[in-house]
């Protein structure tokens, strides 16, 4: 029994995969090795599972999603019918409003940040430090020295934010606030 469960929960993540895999599959990545933009999906979810230890299934699925609303022409209606309401809400609270301006939308993620849900900010979180280190072994091209010191400053700044909400859920009596 226990088998058949981690055949379907697998099943599962490899749907949102195979889904976000299709969605992107014409892009690329904005590095000068024109990197599949599937990577990026997929190494938001690995930074999740081996890094932060992350197991529970619409995280990672969300992990796996997170720029196919942002990125592509997949409706937060399809997410729903297919992955589920939590999957695709913590999707939306990942996904920026293009009809913004590019500033608009730098200066909502950090005002947004500390209310996110818990999963959305792991999926957030795990987004930028992809990005950050993605930015550190091969920068885009046609970024400057000043482009990549702006988004290192911004990022720094919605993960701080991002940050704070998840210690804020650390109860003040713990082990680590006691005396002796």
């Amino acid at each position: 029994m226990a088998a058949q469960k981690v055949s379907s929960l697998l099943g599962r993540l490899l749907e949102a995969a195979n889904f976000a895999a299709l969605k992107h599959r014409d892009q690329r990545r904005k590095d000068p090795y024109k990197t599949p933009y599937i990577n990026h999906p997929l190494a938001v979810a690995h930074v999740l599972w081996k890094e932060g230890g992350v197991t529970d299934l619409a995280t990672l699925q969300a992990a796996l999603l997170h720029d196919t609303v942002e990125d592509t022409a997949t409706e937060e209606a399809e997410l729903e019918a297919q992955f589920g309401d939590e999957v695709a809400a913590i999707v939306k609270e990942c996904s920026d409003d293009k009809s913004l301006a590019k500033w608009q939308r730098k200066k909502h993620q950090i005002e947004a940040a500390p209310r996110k849900s818990h999963k959305a900010k792991l999926v957030s979180l795990a987004d930028k430090l992809h990005n950050l280190r993605d930015l550190d072994s091969s920068t885009p091209s046609s970024w400057d020295h000043e482009r990549t010191q702006l988004y290192f400053t911004w990022s720094a700044q919605v993960r701080l934010t991002l940050f704070a909400g998840l210690f804020s859920r650390i109860p003040n009596d713990t082990a680590l606030n006691k005396d002796g």
